[in-house]
């Protein structure tokens, strides 16, 4: 009997051990913001931030030909490639998280309407090659110029 309550002590304080969260060693994306949501073409670019989360800190590349954010126009068949500088350094594996900002260049028309409706869809590589989640924006409206 008096074993038991050091004993209920060592117990409880285990179970009030909480284990810190793992990030997986794949990246993870959040959409944060698109704006703006309507554009003149060729007009104003379009700024898409989003958070990530990598858990061996490998998002990002050194050689600026090498694309990490791949972006497609919900209009066109292929995706656009756009660099990310290594989020920590190359040769460590830590946890990251963070926010990104990009602008994009100016929307234009594809046909001849006065507007046009369109999204972008995204997501990034590190360099393991493992893929984020995908992230569709919301809908970008593209306005004729009025000249």
């Amino acid at each position: 009997m008096k074993y038991l309550l050091p004993l209920s002590i060592v117990v409880a304080s285990f179970a009030s051990c909480k284990k810190e969260p793992v990030m997986p060693h794949e990246p993870v994306i959040t959409l944060i913001s698109v704006s703006p949501t309507q554009v003149t073409a060729f007009g104003e670019p379009v700024t898409i931030r989003f958070s990530y989360a990598d858990g061996d800190g490998d998002l990002g590349r050194i050689d600026p030909d090498d694309h990490s954010l791949w972006v497609k126009d919900s209009r066109l068949n292929t995706a656009d490639g756009y660099h990310i500088q290594p989020l920590a350094p190359p040769d460590t594996e830590v946890p990251i998280q963070g926010e990104l900002s990009v602008v994009l260049t100016p929307l234009f028309l594809l046909g001849s309407s006065e507007q046009e409706v369109m999204t972008y869809t995204f997501h990034v590589e590190d360099r393991s090659g493992l893929r984020s989640n995908s992230i569709t924006t919301v809908p970008i409206t593209i306005m004729a110029d009025s000249l």
